[in-house]
């Protein structure tokens, strides 16, 4: 919860007050992210929606607009301790590419983080890295901070090719071969050590 709200109510939900927030945002219906599984086990998260839901954001100076445009935001990732290293981070934001263009998202924004030594601790990271927005096909538009890119990819109608970046060269495939995207659905089976990636339930 803490990017949809302020400081003060995420100081005053601290604790279970968030988590029943969370849980009443997830039932409402419209999945506030994707999760990716391995067989039957949730391996990692990738939280994405129309950027005015995230009131940091907004807020923000350093990650303040860059222009006009209606966009989406990729906010935050948590990716389990044994799949980190391998791709996962890649594999969430082009399924996010995918989700967004499906909801009639026409561009898609992440704010990661691109340490200047090269390498940060995961508890810094959960905007995701900067190296990883690039694999998946997403453009620096904006820096008002060292180590704060602000990146885009620009998609395409869902029905009209794939998406696109700033630079016109086309992103890498929304649908790489171990990753699905299922609305809801059970994931399918895998060999161990393999994810499949699908939006969040609406439910539970």
């Amino acid at each position: 919860m803490w990017p949809r709200v302020s400081s003060g109510e995420f100081a005053r939900g601290k604790g279970s007050g968030n988590r029943r927030a969370f849980r009443r945002l997830v039932r409402s219906g419209d999945p506030p992210g994707l999760l990716a599984y391995a067989g039957r086990d949730a391996v990692g998260w990738c939280a994405l929606g129309p950027r005015e839901a995230y009131r940091r954001i907004e807020n923000s100076r350093t990650l303040a607009r860059v222009d006009g445009q209606r966009v989406w935001s990729v906010i935050c990732f948590f990716v389990a301790r044994p799949y980190r290293k391998r791709g996962m981070t890649v594999r969430l934001l082009r399924e996010a590419v995918r989700y967004a263009r499906k909801r009639g998202a026409r561009i898609l924004e992440g704010y990661p983080v691109e340490p200047r030594s090269g390498k940060t601790a995961d508890a810094f990271a959960w905007t995701g890295l900067a190296a990883a927005f690039r694999a998946a096909g997403f453009v620096e538009v904006a820096r008002r901070s060292p180590t704060r890119p602000i990146m885009r990819t620009y998609l395409a109608p869902a029905r009209g090719g794939r998406p696109r970046g700033r630079t016109g060269t086309a992103a890498p495939r929304a649908r790489p071969k171990q990753a699905q995207a299922r609305e809801g659905r059970a994931a399918p089976r895998r060999r161990p050590g393999q994810a499949a990636v699908r939006a969040a339930p609406t439910h539970g």
